[in-house]
């Protein structure tokens, strides 16, 4: 009687012991798949479902040549550590998925090994950008919080002065008679305002945003429908939403500035005949701001116009960074700002001869 309830007890233990396995591996940010000794996929976790762009229920009992057919390291390689027992680490590896994207990854393919034999084959993956997109995260944050608090301190020096220029010009105006020197007087009080309205669009960008259910589709609808009544020429934009995507907790307003200042970009980067694409998906386990969340929103706003030029493209969400004679440097640090606010981030690349700004918002709660 005592063996038997030994026994349960043990494998009780055991199966406790695998559920808990299960649940940290489900966890990690690094994707792992494990193979069985045939060489057909047994398990991912999220993380690998997320980096690889697919489905546990449609890559489940594929063999690696399959799961990658044009990727034949993969299958080389984790055949080689099967038959020899052996743990093989390699970094900046080419991975060619099914969807036709390249991605750099550092792998580790490690032989689980059971009485000398190796039953199994744990397959580790990490984004080999990942770590370079943290640092920059960092330095952008850094820099960006140096340059905002210089900006404001030099707001706050210049608005003082303007409201003693905009008072003396009232003043002036009314002593005068002539008509083109009223014209003067008229030009630097409409400069004043327009600095002073310049200069509190800087200045609130530190609100602290006042969260709701908001729909980013909504949003999008919306402003597009501000973008669009803004040209007087046809828009091309096109939109790929994601249905599934939840209600958020989020600041509506914010949420809506940001979108708007990187659509009313993308418009003024394309030509006439030019085209805008905006796709919504959902993103698991994703990493952003040393925080890691289950699921996340990726709202793409893609443009075929020139880009960011090189030689500014590191600075872009800086204060004051801007690549047009007639642009302020302000929309795309502010829009930053916005999404930061939410526990986001805005990313900026290049690919395929279009420009790609990526916001990544949070589905969860997140008060900064």
């Amino acid at each position: 009687m005592n063996n038997a309830l030994k026994q349960c007890n043990n494998k009780a233990t055991m199966e406790t012991s695998a559920q808990t396995a299960l649940r940290t591996v489900e966890h990690l940010a690094t994707a792992v798949l494990l193979f069985d000794k045939d060489l057909h996929l047994v398990s991912i976790n999220s993380a690998g479902e997320s980096l690889l762009s697919v489905s546990h229920k449609r890559v489940s009992g594929m063999r690696p040549n399959n799961i990658w057919p044009n990727s034949k390291f993969f299958y080389d390689a984790i055949q080689r550590s099967l038959y020899t027992g052996t743990t093989c680490i390699e970094r900046g590896v080419d991975l060619n998925l099914n969807s036709g994207q390249k991605i750099k990854v550092d792998c580790m393919i490690t032989p689980v090994v059971v009485d000398d034999v190796a039953e199994e084959i744990l397959v580790e993956l990490i984004d080999a950008h990942a770590f370079v997109r943290v640092l920059q995260e960092e330095n952008q944050e850094t820099v960006q919080a140096a340059a905002k608090e210089s900006v404001q301190g030099m707001a706050h020096e210049i608005k003082n002065p303007l409201g003693g220029i905009r008072g003396a010009a009232q003043l002036l105006e009314r002593e005068l008679e002539n008509e083109e020197l009223l014209e003067y007087t008229g030009i630097i009080i409409n400069e004043c305002d327009r600095l002073r309205n310049f200069i509190d669009r800087m200045l609130s960008t530190s609100t602290h945003p006042v969260k709701s259910d908001m729909n980013i589709h909504e949003v999008l609808e919306y402003v597009i429908s501000v973008v669009r009544a803004e040209n007087s020429h046809k828009l091309n934009i096109k939109k790929d939403y994601d249905p599934s995507i939840p209600i958020i907790k989020a600041d509506r307003e914010q949420v809506i500035q940001a979108v708007l200042n990187l659509l009313r970009n993308a418009v003024q980067a394309i030509d006439s005949d030019g085209h805008i694409t905006l796709i919504t998906r959902i993103q698991r386990q994703v990493t952003i701001r040393h925080k890691l969340y289950r699921h996340i929103i990726v709202l793409d706003i893609i443009d075929d116009g020139p880009g960011i030029p090189p030689e500014i493209e590191s600075g872009a969400f800086y204060p004051l960074v801007t690549g047009r004679a007639e642009g302020t440097g302000i929309g795309l640090s502010i829009a930053q700002q916005l999404i930061q606010s939410h526990g986001g981030l805005i990313n900026y690349e290049r690919k395929d001869n279009k420009t790609y700004f990526s916001i990544l918002l949070p589905t969860e709660q997140c008060d900064e």
